[in-house]
């Protein structure tokens, strides 16, 4: 679940803010800000952001972020013991079953996330171009982000290499900060 809210929680996790929370949110929260520093520092993910930041100077990041996501919903059952489908149900379950560690300003965005299906949706260009779409109306400063999903269809090649060779990295970097962590 902090995984899942950490793009929702600001600041710093001072152990004054968190001695309450439990301990596998925090280490939820404190991933996903790992994941985010690994990803956007990598030189993988920078290059691809090269080639996308002549179509999408100032959201690169933001749009390849989404592309990564497709490719991650058609190669799932290379990374995961199970397909696609079950884990999004399993993921809408957890979420339903702990709304109380949901921050309030990200509840409407959970409830559409499960309303709609987008990890099931991410698997289809018509699901990403809805993202886009989506966050072109919600945030003025993605504003021209819709239609990205067609930079996509151009470089496809690009992206999908960059992906495939960037995700087992990630996984393997994840998995290694877990355990680490575990150990503090």
């Amino acid at each position: 679940m902090g995984n899942f809210a950490g793009d929702f929680i600001k600041g710093k996790l001072t152990l004054e803010r968190t001695y309450t929370w439990i301990p596998d949110y925090l280490l939820g929260l404190k991933l996903h800000r790992f994941i985010d520093t690994y990803t956007d520092t990598h030189p993988i993910v920078r290059d691809a952001k090269k080639v996308l930041s002549k179509a999408y100077p100032r959201v690169a990041g933001v749009v390849l972020d989404i592309y990564f996501d497709y490719f991650l919903a058609n190669h799932f059952e290379e990374y995961a013991e199970e397909p696609l489908s079950g884990f999004a149900k399993k993921s809408y379950d957890v979420i339903l079953r702990n709304q109380e560690q949901i921050p309030e300003a990200m509840k409407p965005m959970a409830e559409a996330m499960i309303r709609h299906d987008w990890l099931g949706h991410y698997k289809e260009i018509s699901g990403i171009k809805r993202s886009f779409d989506g966050l072109s109306r919600r945030f003025s400063f993605l504003n021209g982000i819709e239609g990205a999903e067609n930079e996509l269809l151009r470089n496809f090649p690009v992206y999908e290499a960059a992906f495939l060779e960037f995700f087992p990295l990630l996984q393997a970097a994840a998995k290694n900060y877990i355990s680490e962590s575990r150990l503090d």
